[in-house]
């Protein structure tokens, strides 16, 4: 689905007092954190569990006003609204904070219990990697590598930023029994992280193994 950028007052005030629940983020271009923020909202945007709430960024410089009346001092900020009315708020970058908030606001948790979300999420592609950020914006060096690595391959995968998700983050590893990330998986079955992928890339396994 993706963020709604706000253009306008009008826009604005018709988005926040829709029937669905609101995440709006005051936000600047020159900042790196509201760029963070913003790419995490949109992967969250994405979540199934999530599609009850819109998305919203808007400028803090760009509506003065706007920001004025919700006391934004610095950016980022989020509100968190429900039928125009602002119901919470995260002041800065605190990301299990604010996915923790985004699923409240979504009546996400009475959604099923974590080990059913994280079967869901393994499962949702034959080949389901969960790593620091995205394929295109890795967030750490061996999330980097695998995803080169995969890429060489050709086969097609799917990603899950678990820097989005502190409850996936923390939970997949004891589901799993597996303590560091990423993480590949391979019709639901764990195969294992960097290290096992480059000896299967080694001993010409990969590509079999991936393909199952």
């Amino acid at each position: 689905m993706g963020i709604i950028d706000v253009k306008a007052q009008d826009q604005y005030d018709q988005l926040i007092k829709s029937d669905k629940p609101s995440v709006v983020l005051f936000s600047v271009d020159w900042s790196e954190e509201c760029k963070h923020l913003a790419e995490v909202m949109t992967e969250l945007s994405n979540q199934d569990d999530l599609k009850t709430v819109q998305f919203i960024k808007i400028g803090a410089e760009d509506f003065p006003e706007i920001s004025m009346k919700h006391e934004i001092a610095a950016a980022p900020t989020t509100i968190f609204f429900k039928q125009g009315s602002a119901v919470d708020r995260v002041d800065g970058v605190d990301i299990p904070d604010f996915t923790s908030k985004c699923k409240k606001l979504a009546g996400a948790s009475a959604g099923g219990s974590l080990e059913d979300r994280l079967k869901a999420l393994i499962n949702k592609g034959k080949v389901m990697v969960f790593m620091k950020g995205e394929p295109s914006a890795p967030r750490c060096g061996f999330s980097k590598q695998l995803v080169a690595i995969l890429n060489e391959t050709g086969v097609e995968y799917k990603t899950f930023d678990i820097l989005t998700d502190e409850d996936v983050r923390q939970g997949l590893k004891t589901y799993s029994d597996w303590p560091t990330y990423p993480q590949v998986y391979v019709n639901g079955e764990l195969i294992g992280g960097l290290d096992i992928i480059k000896e299967l890339l080694a001993s010409g396994e990969l590509v079999p193994t991936l393909k199952g």
